[in-house]
Order: C-alpha cells, then structure tokens, then sequence
C-alpha cells in the first residue's frame, strides 16, 4: 500500500506537488494520470525516496521509503527507462543489482524470461531501442519480485503487442494482489489497464476515484455527423439547443445535447443531406480533459464550439 498525506514538494518559487494525499490500495490497477507538469513524476520520486518532500509524509507499507529493509523485495520501479550503464550487458545490468541486494542469480534468468529479453540478454544495453529499454527497467523493477510496483509511462516505445503485454502483465501483477500505479498519457490504453484513477493537476488533486466513477463525472457523449451542409446543419441543430462543435474536417460535426437518431430525424425533416452518423460513447478521454481543463500548462485551440446563442467561441 501506499499512502500520501499532506504532500508537497516545492522547489523555490514553485510549488510542483501541492497538499496531495491518496492511497494506492493492493490488488487493482491504479492509473496516476495528469497534464505535463502537474507533478506525477515529482511524486513518484518522492515515494521511492529520490526526492524529500517539502512537507507532508509518503510511506509504503506504512513505512518511509528510507527506512524499508530489503527496498527492492518491497518496491519495484520503473521510473527512467534509460537508468543503467550503457557498456553492460542485460544480464549484468541485472545481475549487479540482484548482488548489490542479496537476490540470487536465478532470479535475473527469471525476469529477463518474464520481460521478453532473453534472447538479447549478453548484448549492450546502451543499442537498445526505447522499447526494448522499457522491458529491461521493467525487468528490474520486478528484481525482488516486490509487492508495490511503480511504473511511469510504461509504454513509451513499445509496439501494439508490447503495450498489449505489458496491461497484461499489470493487471497479472495487481491479481496476485499487489500494489499497482502506473502513469500514462495514452487514455485509451489507461482505460483497458486501470481500476481505479488518481488525477492530479498542477500538482494537486482533481480526482481519486473508481474508472467508472470518473467517467460517469465527465461529459455525456455525442453524436458525430458528416454532412456536406454543415452551416445549415448548425443552425438547425441550434435551433432544438444542441451544442455543436467543428469536427476534424470542415464537413465533420460534433453535437451534443441531441441523441444519434434525433439528428437524422431532424436532417431527414428538413431535407439535408446526411453522410454519416455515430454516436459517440462517454470516454476515459472527454472525462479526463474536462478535469484538467484548467491545469494545462500549453494549451491548444482545438477548433470552434457553437451554441445556442453562441455561433463561434473559441473553447
């Protein structure tokens, strides 16, 4: 388990993590998701003890981090791909740190096997791409087959059948009751992978709550229309209090407040011509950017919105 109460972590003038306090409880995924800058990885740090917080306390297992025993049977993170030295080979990456705390040989053959890597294990880990360099700080992470597993954006650099393998394995690991916190800016995959999601911004936070929960929270969906009569289509659409959007292309729309059928029963009523039409589900995504509208640090116009009595706001 881990718990944070009271957190912060301020350096000088700026503060990076603000009276943050959650826990991350075994036995379920928990995504730790937040903008650039709102201090996930400043936390991170703070819980395995590489940074000392400003105030407030982090412990695992009810413990600080400096004062767990045999730190690698109890916490495994993954936190910088590149943390090694690049002249060594997997194997004696692996096999200094299984010496250098008190883990037997056999065990380094274990993870290199459980991570994929065996095949390349006596080559140099500095000619290892960014994928292949994820799977080895992930087979150290794993090292003292600990029950906290820490790991910050994982799936940088992986293909579509490492990502697969690694929610598997996270999910393996959470089964067997472990601790699990995982960060990623991939919502898509954050929603196949986590539990339950701890969302902060600007170093504080903005939501501690079950996948469900904070999808239900965040905005209801959308119909999607393809029409080659968009400006028409507004006008109409406005006209019964939908909101509407620009889309991707200028014949795209996003409207909300009007179910799917209801927009092609109004385009077959009005004689417009429809080229397409979806309804949009709720997201991991559209519920996260509305919690973290007002955290982002570099903000991009994403288009124009329309409504009722408003025919181009920028949002």
């Amino acid at each position: 388990m881990i718990e944070a109460r009271a957190l912060t972590k301020r350096y000088g003038s700026t503060t990076a993590v603000d009276d943050l306090s959650f826990t991350v409880v075994p036995g379920r995924v928990t995504g730790f998701l937040g903008p650039n800058g709102a201090g996930k990885s400043t936390t991170m740090r703070m819980i395995v003890g590489l940074d000392r917080p400003t105030s407030g306390t982090v412990t695992v297992n009810g413990e600080p981090f400096q004062g767990l025993g045999r730190a690698l049977d109890e916490v495994g993170a993954l936190l910088d791909a590149r943390a090694w030295h690049g002249g060594r080979s997997a194997y004696h990456h692996l096999l200094c740190l299984a010496q250098s705390n008190g883990i037997g040989r056999g065990r380094v053959q274990e993870v290199l096997g459980l991570v994929g890597l065996s095949e390349v294990a006596g080559k140099r880990a500095g000619a290892f791409s960014l994928g292949m360099g994820q799977r080895l700080g992930l087979a150290a992470a794993l090292l003292g087959d600990p029950g906290v597993v820490i790991c910050d954006e994982p799936v940088n650099g992986l293909d579509p059948d490492g990502i697969s393998w690694i929610r598997a394995l996270l999910r393996s690991l959470a089964a067997e009751g472990r601790t699990i916190l995982v960060s990623s800016h991939l919502m898509s995959e954050m929603a196949q992978t986590a539990d339950h999601l701890i969302v902060i911004g600007k170093g504080r936070l903005l939501a501690d709550a079950s996948m469900a929960e904070v999808i239900a929270a965040g905005p209801a969906g959308h119909t999607v229309l393809r029409t080659p009569q968009p400006e028409e289509f507004t006008r109409a659409l406005r006209g019964r209090s939908a909101r509407v959007e620009a889309g991707i292309d200028p014949e795209e729309l996003l409207v909300h407040g009007l179910e799917c059928a209801a927009v092609g029963d109004l385009g077959a009523a009005l004689g417009l011509t429809v080229h397409g039409l979806a309804a949009q589900n709720p997201s991991l995504e559209d519920a996260y950017l509305e919690l973290t509208r007002e955290s982002v640090e570099y903000r991009i116009s994403r288009g124009h919105e329309t409504g009722p009595n408003d025919s181009g706001a920028r949002r």
